[in-house]
C-alpha cells in the first residue's frame, strides 16, 4: 500500500503553504503529493488568500522537490482546452524530471464556473463527451511519435495536423488517473484511457463495488496493461482521542462522522481502515489532508501508520 498526501488548496492557501506541505511529503517518505483543481472554495471557509492554479503550482513544485510523484485529483475537462493542457501537463512532466500523474475528470462544480466565466455545459452527457474527446485528443497527441502531426475530428474538438509537441518526459505519457463511481461509462473510459482507477471518498463497500466494475470493464474490453485501483479518504488521525478531536475541531467535522466515512482515530484504527480497503484491492491511499499547518499530523501518519501498511 502505498500512502499519498492529499490537499484542497481552494479552501485556503498559498503557494508557500503547499510548498511547505510537498517539502514535509518529501522528507518524510510518503509516495507523492497531489492537489485538487478547483477556483472557489466550498463550504464555510473565505479561501484566503484565494484560488491557485493547479498546473502553476505543480510546475513550482516540480523545482522543488526531487522525489515524489506530482499530480491532481483531478484536473477539470471544462476549464481548459485539451491542446494547451497537453502542452502543460508535458512540459511539467519534464521539468519534474518525469514525475507527473495526469489525474482527469469531467468537471462538475458549476458555481466556480459561474465566478469565474468559464462556460459549464448544460448536461452531464455534454460533459462526458467533451472529457472523451479531450481524453482522446491528450493522450493521442502525447503519443504520436515525434516527427509526426495529430489531427482530431471530433464534435467538440477539431485539430489539423498538430506537431504534437513537447512530448512528455516519461514514455510513452504521463500515467493517466479516471476517478468517480458512475457505473457503466466511468469505468469504460477508465478501462479505455487510465492507467489507475480512483474512488474518492467512498465508504470500504462501495470502493469495493466500484473496483469491481471497473475490473469487469477491463476484462470486457480485452486489455492486457495493469490497471491500479486506489481510493481517497479524509485524514484526521491522532495520538489520543484528545488529538484527534483537536484535528476534527480545525477542519469543522464531527469525529464520529470522521471515523464512518474516512481515515480517523488513532493509528491503530487508520491501520485497521487501511486494511479493508487493501482487502478490497486498493493499490493506493490518497490521504486527504485539511489542515495543512498541521505538518505534525502528517509525521504521526508516516511514522506510526506507513510502516504498518507497507
Amino acid at each position: 500500500m502505498r500512502l499519498r498526501i492529499f490537499t484542497e488548496p481552494q479552501q485556503g492557501a498559498t503557494y508557500d503553504t503547499l510548498l511547505s506541505v510537498a517539502r514535509a511529503t518529501e522528507d518524510l517518505g510518503y509516495d507523492a503529493f497531489f492537489r485538487s483543481d478547483h477556483y472557489l472554495s466550498m463550504g464555510d471557509t473565505d479561501g484566503l488568500p484565494g484560488p491557485t492554479d493547479c498546473w502553476v503550482t505543480l510546475a513550482g513544485l516540480a523545482r522543488e522537490t526531487s522525489r515524489i510523484r506530482l499530480g491532481t485529483l483531478m484536473t477539470a475537462a471544462t476549464f481548459r482546452h485539451p491542446g494547451p493542457l497537453a502542452i502543460s501537463v508535458a512540459q511539467v512532466d519534464q521539468m519534474s524530471g518525469g514525475r507527473v500523474e495526469f489525474g482527469f475528470g469531467a468537471g462538475w462544480y458549476e458555481a466556480e464556473h459561474l465566478a469565474y466565466g468559464i462556460p459549464f455545459p448544460a448536461t452531464a452527457r455534454e460533459r462526458f463527451d467533451r472529457y472523451e474527446e479531450q481524453l482522446d485528443v491528450i493522450t493521442g497527441l502525447w503519443g504520436t511519435p515525434q516527427g509526426e502531426t495529430f489531427s482530431y475530428e471530433g464534435r467538440h474538438y477539431r485539430l489539423t495536423e498538430g506537431p504534437a509537441l513537447p512530448k512528455p518526459e516519461q514514455s510513452p505519457r504521463p500515467p493517466v488517473l479516471i476517478g468517480g463511481v458512475g457505473p457503466t461509462r466511468t469505468p469504460r473510459l477508465a478501462a479505455t484511457f487510465a492507467d489507475e482507477y480512483n474512488v474518492p471518498f467512498s465508504s470500504v463497500a462501495k470502493t469495493g463495488a466500484a473496483f469491481e466494475r471497473t475490473r469487469a470493464a477491463v476484462k470486457s474490453a480485452g486489455r492486457t496493461e495493469p490497471m491500479v485501483y486506489s481510493a481517497a479518504q479524509v485524514l484526521c488521525c491522532g495520538r489520543d482521542d484528545a488529538e484527534v478531536a483537536r484535528r476534527a475541531e480545525a477542519i469543522g467535522r464531527d469525529v464520529a462522522e470522521l471515523k464512518e466515512n474516512g481515515l480517523a482515530g488513532s493509528p491503530a484504527e487508520v491501520v485497521d481502515k487501511i486494511g479493508r480497503f487493501a482487502e478490497v484491492g486498493a493499490d493506493r491511499l490518497y490521504l486527504q489532508v485539511l489542515d495543512l499547518t498541521d505538518l505534525d499530523h502528517l509525521e504521526l501518519v508516516a511514522s506510526q501508520v506507513a510502516p504498518q501498511v507497507r
